[in-house]
């Protein structure tokens, strides 16, 4: 089996709108896979399309070595998925909403729920009913029930929303481990890149529907890995002494932020300092930088300031 999951031209309509539009893509066991574009783009209708909740208007999905069907059942078991807002029976406790979970998936190892639920490090929940949960006791909740089976694949649309930076932290080590140890792969949609880029493998950006670039974290960390941020109100003044008196021809100017990236690394940044000063350039910040995920986002989908 090359991928767990792979979709051919994968497409869907609405009312001749189309949100989903030829999406081909490739995901590897025990892959993490960052499903990475702006709200409205077309992921969440993408995962349910993979998770047979939504009928494609065209194209082809193939999980787990198999072609999915509307009649796809079996196949469906070896999933486990959070989509959108996760729903419970609120008058129920988390350990009976979770003992449900494992009857009708036909799932019975007593020690799992106990587990699962530490896990996701929901404490002293025993005697609480869902209603009484956070919004974060409930994604957690949500995130325990997708993993209780231990899926071969993990399926997760904005598993961190109402987490705070504790919580964040705490399932992003747990979406590792469960890759590393269970060899689980897993497919995560997610806004928050600064995120996504401490545990991918690879990311996969979609824009207006369209999936416009796969790459993985590798390639992108090796692309102009190091680069220097220069902050001024000058920025117009700064670009010229950098091209006419440093030489340096590799820079990119966000006039708006007043931010210039300088990718050229061959001038000592002692010297671009001197220099600045010597001509008059008032300096708010120098730093060494790296490219991050966001700024390769950005870049992609047009989102940075084009002034140069």
């Amino acid at each position: 089996m090359t991928y767990i999951l792979s979709t051919h031209q994968l497409t869907k309509n609405y009312h001749g709108n189309e949100v989903v539009s030829g999406v081909n893509m490739n995901i590897r066991k025990g892959e993490i896979y960052g499903f990475l574009g702006p709200n409205g783009s077309g992921k969440t209708t993408f995962m349910k399309m993979i998770t047979n909740l939504v009928k494609p208007t065209s194209g082809e999905i193939e999980i787990l070595g198999e072609k999915l069907t509307p009649s796809s059942f079996e196949v469906l078991k070896r999933i486990g998925s959070i989509i959108e807002y996760p729903i419970f029976y609120e008058k129920l406790t988390a350990k009976q909403n979770l003992e449900l979970h494992s009857e009708y998936m036909g799932y019975h190892n007593k020690h799992a729920i106990t587990e699962t639920l530490k896990m996701v490090n929901l404490k002293n929940i025993d005697n609480k009913t869902v209603e009484e949960f956070s919004l974060g006791m409930k994604q957690r909740l949500g995130i325990a029930r997708a993993i209780l089976t231990k899926p071969e694949l993990l399926i997760l649309d904005e598993p961190i929303n109402g987490l705070d930076p504790v919580g964040i932290r705490e399932l992003r080590d747990l979406f590792v481990m469960l890759s590393k140890e269970y060899n689980m792969t897993i497919l995560i949609s997610t806004h928050i890149l600064g995120e996504i880029e401490h545990i991918a493998d690879k990311v996969g950006f979609i824009r207006k529907g369209e999936l416009i670039e796969e790459v993985s974290m590798d390639s992108i960390r090796g692309k102009h890995t190091n680069y220097l941020e220069l902050f001024t109100s000058q920025t117009t003044k700064a670009a010229f002494i950098l091209e006419n008196k440093l030489n340096i021809k590799n820079f990119r100017v966000m006039e708006k932020s007043g931010v210039i990236k300088i990718y050229d690394m061959n001038v000592p940044q002692n010297e671009i300092i001197q220099t600045m000063v010597e001509n008059g350039v008032s300096i708010n910040s120098f730093n060494q930088k790296n490219t991050s995920l966001e700024e390769y986002f950005l870049k992609l989908i047009g989102g940075e300031d084009q002034n140069a």
